[in-house]
């Protein structure tokens, strides 16, 4: 092969190389913004916008039940104790949920996931990311998107249950 040959096989590498190190990290943010956007419309649906219409009322819903548990109920609490780190102080764990469904998803998301359920807890309602964003910050190895999806399941299934 002559130098020619050579200097230009060796510049088309490069410049595959070159083009891939550029290509794929934007590749990669852009599906992480995907999974982030599909999470956040699955798992908290957008509030329905004002009409004029009258709307029919909605037949309760395990949802609706879920909802009206405050964070700081002493029956969730012990349901939640063996799921956090032993000893855990629940009041201060539970402390800035809005509901028991956001404070048992993220239980059971840092149970799962093996994240410390205080840095997920910041990551979430002090910087506002979604837990999808939270647990991918900590464990980008794991699917953050299925399991955010997973421990909400998981918190629901586990608070319908003390509801009924």
């Amino acid at each position: 092969m002559t130098t020619t040959k050579t200097l230009v096989l060796t510049a088309g590498l490069a410049g595959a190389i070159a083009i891939g190190v550029w290509a794929v990290p934007r590749v990669m943010d852009r599906e992480a913004q995907l999974t982030d956007a599909l999470i956040a419309n699955i798992a908290e649906p957008a509030a329905p916008a004002a009409e004029k219409a009258p709307v029919a009322p909605r037949r309760a819903t395990t949802v609706t039940t879920v909802a009206a548990m405050p964070a700081s109920a002493p029956a969730l609490h012990d349901r939640l104790k063996p799921v956090l780190n032993r000893g855990t102080n629940m009041v201060v764990a539970a402390e800035g949920f809005s509901s028991a469904e956001q404070f048992a998803t993220l239980a059971y998301a840092a149970r799962n996931t093996e994240v410390p359920f205080m840095v997920l807890k910041h990551r979430v309602l002090d910087e506002g990311k979604t837990l999808a964003a939270a647990i991918r910050e900590s464990k980008p190895g794991v699917n953050a998107a299925a399991e955010a999806v997973r421990a909400r399941a998981t918190a629901r299934q586990e608070i319908s249950a003390m509801v009924s």
